[in-house]
């Protein structure tokens, strides 16, 4: 019997003090649609970054005819959806002047904002509202989180560059001009945001207080799978097979993350001398828990991609901002060595430290495929969920040896709802940081009321104008 009827696309699955939202299906409408019309699936915007810089004859094409046949190596994990990105070579960032001497405070809090602090004031945070904080304040309203900001490592750096505030060092997102944006580094709190635990929990006998439920230890999908059970009576063939797909890879993420978080504790209890044969039921767990140098960081940045994933494929937001890494005090050693990343950059031309620079490169472009990569796999509408998101990849600086921003490295992926015409290498782009991100708005369909930053034009060569 053919259903001709539409579900609300707010509509979730609900247990005992939590709810899961559904990603797009056949019998949905999005929340801002009209209800006499087809659905529009909506575009996505998110953003991740890489601090100092590439090895530039490593990174770009050779020319626009050999971008998607022989890519450069630290192009390669994107090899197979090269075709769903577009290059610009020419972009440069914002001249940093009178602050020459910060590099480092500057180029993770001017890749989004494409303004310098206020040189009168630097030692509070005075800078401008980001472009991420920008598309929140317009889209936000119609999705449960207006934004998602999420990091590697924790945002504690501590330097004094030209008397600038430490938050300059690890945030890139921004409020407002003196309002930076925590972001999340555990993936079990983020895990907890998207499911939207609520406050009609189970009471806790001993305390008579409402408990919430944890989506790690209790198997938050217990508590909705009734609620599943129902709603695939009522969906098509197809829906029931994408339900099935998603709340298989719901569980599976949640696995993945309770394992992390496992061996953490593991971990952080071995390094207090506590053998792990001596412990006990009663035992309390670490008070603090950090990720242990020698853990995974692929893993630990994969599970943070899937859950942007899972954000935007459930619409729980459509934006969101991945600080991948931050400005000095991060190495690789899942690469085979343990320099520091800040310390590699600087190479001299030394071989062997421009090899390490060119495979963190590498590394780091790896996680976004993999990210990429999903989504062009996940079914959205008449397309997939790449072809409905804007994802920019990039780093403040373009070479780190020479602290240069004269040519920013930029990869752009996905269609934008088809605004953004992919699979090309512009060699001749001109244009600055602010250019590009103004343009990227406009192409999520953010109205501005002013340029981004520096900006002083669109870039119509990135658009699809057919």
């Amino acid at each position: 019997m053919e259903k001709n009827w539409l579900i609300d696309r707010r509509t979730c699955l609900r247990g005992l003090g939590a709810s899961l939202a559904l990603p797009l299906l056949e019998t949905m409408g999005w929340a801002e649609q009209p209800k006499a019309t087809p659905y529009k699936p909506p575009v996505r915007l998110g953003f991740m970054y890489m601090p100092h810089g590439v090895i530039m004859d490593q990174f770009w094409p050779e020319n626009s005819e050999s971008y998607l046949s022989t890519p450069p190596p630290c192009l390669e994990p994107l090899r197979h959806v090269l075709n769903q990105c577009l290059m610009m070579k020419g972009i440069s960032g914002i001249p940093i002047n009178p602050l020459g001497g910060a590099p480092h405070a500057l180029e993770l809090s001017t890749w989004l904002t494409a303004s310098l602090p206020d040189a009168n004031r630097r030692n509070q945070i005075h800078i401008a509202i980001s472009a991420d904080q920008i598309a929140a304040n317009y889209i936000g309203g119609y999705t449960t989180l207006p934004s998602l900001e999420l990091a590697t490592m924790p945002q504690t750096h501590k330097e004094n560059q030209e008397g600038l505030n430490e938050a300059y060092y690890s945030h890139c997102s921004f409020r407002s001009a003196t309002q930076p944006v925590p972001a999340e580094t555990s993936p079990r709190n983020v895990l907890n945001r998207l499911f939207k635990n609520g406050s009609l929990g189970q009471v806790n006998l001993r305390t008579g207080k409402a408990a919430t439920p944890d989506p790690l230890e209790r198997g938050l999908l217990d508590l909705v799978l009734g609620g599943a059970k129902d709603l695939r009576k009522k969906l098509s063939y197809n829906d029931q097979h994408k339900l099935d797909e998603y709340l298989d890879s719901v569980r599976s993420l949640e696995r993945r993350i309770a394992a992390i978080e496992f061996r953490q504790k593991e971990a952080a209890l071995e390094a207090a001398g506590v053998s792990i044969a001596k412990r006990y039921a009663s035992d309390s767990p670490p008070i603090e828990i950090k990720m242990p140098t020698g853990d995974k960081r692929s893993e630990y940045m994969q599970v943070m991609c899937d859950l942007t994933v899972l954000a935007f494929q459930t619409d729980t937001t459509r934006v969101s901002t991945y600080i991948g890494s931050t400005p000095n005090g991060v190495s690789y050693p899942e690469l085979g060595f343990t320099d520091l990343h800040h310390s590699a950059t600087h190479h001299n031309n030394e071989p062997d430290k421009v090899d390490k620079v060119a495979k963190i490169t590498t590394f780091n472009v790896a996680q976004f495929a993999y990210m990429i990569k999903k989504m062009h796999s996940l079914k959205e509408g008449d397309g997939t969920l790449l072809d409905n998101c804007i994802m920019m990849w990039g780093s403040g600086l373009e070479d780190g040896n020479k602290h240069s921003r004269e040519n920013l490295p930029f990869i752009i992926a996905g269609r934008g709802g088809g605004s953004i015409k992919t699979g090309r290498f512009l060699t001749e782009s001109q244009g600055n940081q602010g250019d590009l991100l103004t343009t990227l708005l406009t192409c999520a369909g953010i109205p501005l009321e002013r340029p981004v930053g520096i900006a002083t034009k669109q870039l119509p060569e990135m658009m699809n104008v057919s």
